[in-house]
């Protein structure tokens, strides 16, 4: 976490508003406001502004912290930081522009990490044929740094919580089966929204009311490993279909003609049965 400003001028009015807000970058600030063993008093009119920031009322000032747009909404001018909140940006950053009674107090920049094998995922996705696109309400810049990282090509940054779902609408227009991966509260309508969607165990609860599969773990390479059992899973179903209509299709005129014997028939069945439990119990052996 780096500052722009005085630490505790920023971190303080920053930690106040992020007290009650659940967002990981709220929990950055929080985690280092008890670093610094500061003191965090409640503040009034708690207001969360989806992909914009959140907005209290302390001893009769009001605090903001959030992105450009917020500070823009409020006539805030930023102009005499733009270059360190590029240059913190082009880095990877996302950064917080925290205000004071619409004086700019500071920035905080938070470091983004790339969960375990992220890289290793987004190769192996992508040499199972699916194309990887990186969905956030991240800005331009830190959102293609984060994805030049990951090795992920098509960025759609800039999107605020309400309308990511409209994005997955966009790319279901275009013929795509999507699969969204998530594990916030704003991803929940996304999640819904998806052919399939995937949250992450430790991901908030309203996520994985959500999602059709749950990982247990972080390890993102699980969502790999589901979608190969999967594929594996389907084609068992289509070699057992098969079988069943091949069983059927040849013995029904044999018994329509009289020509099967009960007892034949009834060993027809059981093979037939048979075949398709022990065709099944082979994804045992599926390497995923």
């Amino acid at each position: 976490m780096a500052f722009v400003g005085s630490e505790k001028d920023v971190i303080l009015p920053a930690s106040i508003a992020e007290k009650g807000s659940e967002h990981p970058l709220a929990e950055a600030i929080i985690k280092k406001a008890n670093m610094m063993a500061l003191t965090i008093p409640d503040a009034e009119a708690f207001e969360a502004m989806p992909g914009h920031g959140v907005r209290v009322n302390f001893n009769g000032e009001e605090i903001l912290i959030g992105n450009r747009r917020l500070m823009k909404d409020r006539g805030i001018s930023i102009e005499d930081r733009e270059t360190e909140l590029s240059d913190l940006e082009e880095k990877g950053n996302t950064v917080m522009i925290v205000a004071v009674d619409n004086k700019l107090k500071g920035l905080i920049a938070v470091a983004d990490t790339l969960k375990g094998y992220a890289e290793d995922v987004v190769k192996g996705l992508k040499a199972e044929g699916i194309q990887v696109v990186l969905l956030t309400g991240d800005n331009e810049r830190t959102a293609r740094s984060i994805g030049a990282r990951a090795g992920i090509e098509r960025i759609i940054a800039n999107v605020v919580p309400g309308d990511k779902a409209k994005v997955i609408k966009d790319l279901q227009a275009e013929g795509k089966v999507v699969a969204m991966v998530g594990d916030g509260i704003n991803d929940s309508p996304v999640l819904a929204q998806a052919d399939i969607g995937i949250a992450i165990g430790s991901g908030s609860d309203v996520a994985k009311e959500t999602g059709g599969i749950i990982l247990v773990s972080e390890d993102l390479r699980n969502v790999i490993k589901g979608i190969k059992l999967s594929r594996a899973t389907m084609r068992k179903i289509k070699q057992n279909l098969f079988w069943a209509f091949f069983y059927n299709t040849a013995a029904i005129p044999i018994a329509a003609f009289g020509l099967l014997n009960p007892i034949i028939a009834a060993l027809a069945m059981s093979i037939s049965s048979l075949s398709v439990v022990s065709n099944s119990a082979f994804l045992r052996r599926v390497k995923i």
